[in-house]
């Protein structure tokens, strides 16, 4: 591991990079998407957090894959997690769960934050290499073009084969930015990414809200964030 100096601000001084969740970080919360969308689609919200309680825990507590490894992993296609999700989905009207196009409803409320948007470029701006790491539901519709100014390089789990909390997915992140894992700070929104990317070394930013993300981005790297 390297050697590194915390100053007297408690900046690390080894850091070289920040890896960055999308969901949840550089948009609004998900779960406010995901409301809109069982308020919109009239899904009964406690047969889809039954189901998605039991996924999302083996997704993230290990045991067979499931269809959210699969559809982050982007094994299949994603229309096959759409059927099994609607599958396990009851409307309060009693109609049937629409598969198709599911996927982007469940998506359609998330909304970019500026603040998060502005902190990537002041840390590029102050000389830290910067990465994306997002695991990806199906069809989601990234600002792409957005991307060059924000980030160094990106990973986008369907398109690697790989998801967090995968130790490999972490060090691939890494190596593309050309650092070791201990030289990079790592944000995201899900603890469990988080004690993933801290168990390879990297500092993990656990995000709540953008002041308190960009306050302990301040620390760590010696920044003067307003």
């Amino acid at each position: 591991m390297p050697q590194h100096s915390d100053g007297p601000d408690g900046a690390r001084g080894d850091l070289r990079a920040v890896i960055t969740d999308w969901g949840g970080v550089l948009t609004s919360p998900i779960r406010d998407s995901v409301d809109a969308w069982l308020a919109a689609d009239l899904i009964d919200p406690d047969a889809y957090r039954t189901v998605m309680r039991a996924w999302v825990t083996q997704a993230y507590r290990g045991g067979a894959d499931n269809p959210i490894h699969q559809l982050e992993r982007g094994e299949g296609d994603p229309s096959d997690f759409e059927r099994a999700l609607a599958a396990q989905l009851a409307r309060t009207d009693g109609a049937p769960v629409q598969a198709t196009g599911l996927l982007d409803r469940m998506f359609a409320g998330t909304l970019p934050v500026p603040e998060m948007y502005d902190l990537m470029r002041t840390v590029r701006k102050a000389g830290f290499r910067t990465c994306l790491l997002s695991n990806s539901w199906g069809r989601v519709d990234y600002p792409r073009d957005i991307f060059p100014e924000l980030f160094d390089a990106w990973v986008i789990s369907a398109e690697v084969g790989m998801r967090k909390p995968e130790e490999r997915i972490f060090r691939h992140a890494a190596g593309l930015l050309g650092l070791p894992p201990e030289q990079c700070v790592f944000i995201d929104d899900i603890e469990a990414n988080i004690d993933a990317a801290t168990a390879l070394g990297m500092v993990g930013v656990r995000h709540r809200e953008p002041l308190s993300t960009a306050a302990r981005l301040a620390t760590l790297l010696g920044l003067p964030f307003s």
